[in-house]
């Protein structure tokens, strides 16, 4: 593989094109009269639905069907209402006005959800003929999945009137929070000192020293970072409870037991499949010791702590260029699928990818749909290493994920987190491989092995403590507000519930929850467990795509078509012949993830 010379500086990574989506930015004249279009239709569909009440007979079939198709498009306008002004708060979080577009969105959204509500109620009175009657509609037949799940889920929901009402202070309340925490994050900086001099970073800058060679940067930016949390913890904490509290009074309203009723409904799974993956997993724990065992002696260390589990390993000095980078993702995902590689070539050369690496930006990583306009944008912080060249790889996987979707109705593009992860985990898995196979070099194989078995560490541990730390949380939240000293106590205790005896005790992160977004994101609660099963599910599928050859492509694309329509254990079923809620499946996953552990330790010894 190709790399730049080892340096400390490489061509900036390039900016993302908004303007092709509406140009000028949050003072966007296109925007807003998009923004305003959309609230002028708002208002003529809370007003059509009226229509509907005298129910569905041959005369109104297709004065339903008109209103629900309209009722799609206005959802996926707001979608880019939302998505738009979600890219603008990123890339510049000092943007007030996009703060205030994307709050408004919101609104827009949730009146939108309260027409959701009254289809559902109304949808219930239907007789079972008649709404198949309706579903027969030939303009409807791609979106009959969506349809009958909604239906399905509002059985177990409160009179439209309550839910109405619960979405429309949800705005102000609920998913304010989110948007609070955001704002927070993004504008939190600390002063980090390397080589003599002083630099004022974002969170989303110092995350970048989390993985560098030098235990001291990294023991230096875990500290910046948890000393700039710890000033806003209780704030944090006030949020979390908060949250937390609106969706356990709304689940009570609603009768759902179970924290996790949403989140499972959402991921369109099975309890059992859930259970299963995470007890096979427990079962072989044990399995990452050498790993972890290697990296220790590699490092000259005798206690593994949160800022040494990002460690590189290997040969870690050379810094990739971006645009060498984009070409080794093109190149060696074209071995797999012509398609895939054209959409990452088109992905790059009309600058979908926001990587700049500047201040003010939000940390972390993403992708997101642009509606109708059938494209996405990622947005990242490239700084050169080999992880920020897995994470353009990952994003883009998601990103054609959405592509090969793009001639189905919106709603039948609905996936779930859980399948969202197969594509992007999968074109690393792709990459990486590709990187293993042009490369003899000891180091630079030593590098590309860890990076995957550090996949197969976070995804077992971290994800694992972070369902934990979730799922305790909810149940001791149901008894009252809990204390920030006591989301800490919760947080080790997930920690070493699912680190076990990898992580030192003296190297638990207690503040953890409060830095992560994904607890804190209200689009979908128990925003975790889905990035493991995205981690494990693609194992399967990449092992029959390296013994089908190119031909499994096809294959890959079908399967990536269906997750808008199906359950996940039906998608699975049909494409793989795989039952998710036998335990063989998994540990087959947990082979394929630790195959190279072996290896691993070999390299280390041989150059320890």
């Amino acid at each position: 593989m190709t790399t730049a010379e080892v340096t400390t500086k490489i061509p900036p990574a390039p900016k993302w094109d908004l303007d092709s989506i509406f140009k000028g930015g949050s003072s966007s004249a296109e925007f807003k009269k998009h923004r305003d279009d959309v609230k002028e239709r708002l208002v003529k569909a809370e007003k059509g639905i009226n229509q509907l009440q005298t129910g569905i007979d041959d005369s109104s079939i297709s004065t339903w069907a008109d209103f629900i198709l309209e009722w799609q498009s206005l959802g996926e306008d707001i979608e880019l209402i939302l998505s738009f002004a979600g890219c603008l708060t990123s890339q510049d979080t000092t943007d007030s006005a996009a703060d205030a577009i994307e709050s408004d969105g919101m609104v827009s959204y949730s009146r939108w959800e309260k027409i959701k509500a009254t289809l559902e109620s109304l949808a219930l009175q239907q007789s079972d003929e008649n709404w198949n009657k309706l579903l027969a509609d030939d303009r409807l037949k791609e979106i009959e999945f969506y349809l009958n799940e909604m239906r399905d889920l509002a059985k177990s929901k409160m009179p439209v009137e309550m839910e109405s009402l619960a979405l429309e202070l949800s705005v102000n309340g609920y998913h304010a929070w989110d948007q609070l925490y955001g704002k927070m994050s993004g504008e939190m900086k600390v002063d980090f000192e390397e080589n003599g001099k002083t630099t004022t970073m974002s969170l989303g800058q110092l995350a970048t020293k989390m993985s560098d060679g030098n235990r001291d940067v990294r023991k230096q930016a875990f500290e910046k970072m948890v000393t700039a949390w710890e000033s806003n913890q209780n704030l944090a904490s006030m949020m979390l409870n908060s949250m937390a509290g609106f969706r356990l009074s709304l689940y009570e309203r609603r009768g759902w037991e179970s924290a996790t009723f949403e989140p499972l409904k959402q991921a369109r799974m099975e309890q059992k499949t859930l259970d299963t993956m995470w007890k096979v997993i427990k079962d072989n724990l044990h399995r990452l010791k050498p790993y972890i065992d290697a990296k220790k002696k590699l490092l000259n260390i005798d206690k593994f702590r949160w800022y040494d589990q990002f460690a590189p390993c290997g040969n870690t000095e050379k810094l990739y260029a971006y645009d060498e980078a984009s070409d080794f993702i093109y190149e060696n995902i074209k071995s797999f699928s012509p398609d895939m590689a054209a959409f990452c070539k088109l992905a790059f050369d009309k600058n979908w990818i926001e990587a700049e690496d500047r201040p003010n930006k939000r940390g972390g990583g993403f992708c997101t749909g642009m509606g109708k306009h059938n494209q996405s944008r990622i947005f990242m912080t490239y700084a050169g290493s080999y992880e920020n060249l897995l994470t353009l790889a990952h994003e883009l996987g998601h990103a054609y994920h959405s592509w090969v979707l793009k001639e189905k109705q919106p709603f039948a593009q609905h996936y779930p987190m859980n399948l969202a992860e197969t594509a992007s985990t999968f074109a690393e898995a792709v990459v990486t491989d590709a990187a293993l196979a042009q490369t003899d070099d000891a180091q630079e194989k030593l590098m590309l092995i860890e990076q995957k078995l550090q996949g197969a560490y976070t995804f077992m541990c971290d994800i694992h403590s972070r369902y934990l730390f979730d799922k305790n949380f909810y149940e001791k939240r149901k008894n009252g507000v809990l204390s920030t000293e006591q989301l800490k106590d919760l947080m080790v205790e997930a920690q070493k519930e699912a680190f076990g005896d990898l992580l030192d005790e003296s190297g638990y992160h207690p503040l953890f929850w409060c830095t992560k977004l994904h607890f804190f994101f209200t689009g979908a609660p128990f925003y975790n467990f889905a990035y493991t099963f995205g981690f494990m599910y693609p194992g399967g599928l990449y092992e029959q795509a390296k013994k089908e050859g190119p031909s499994f492509a096809a294959k890959y694309d079908a399967l990536l078509s269906d997750t808008g329509s199906m359950t996940t254990e039906a998608v699975t079923q049909k494409h793989l012949g795989v039952d998710l809620t036998d335990e063989a499946f998994w540990k087959g996953a947990i082979d394929t993830a630790l195959a190279d552990v072996d290896e691993f330790v070999r390299l280390v010894d041989e150059l320890s």
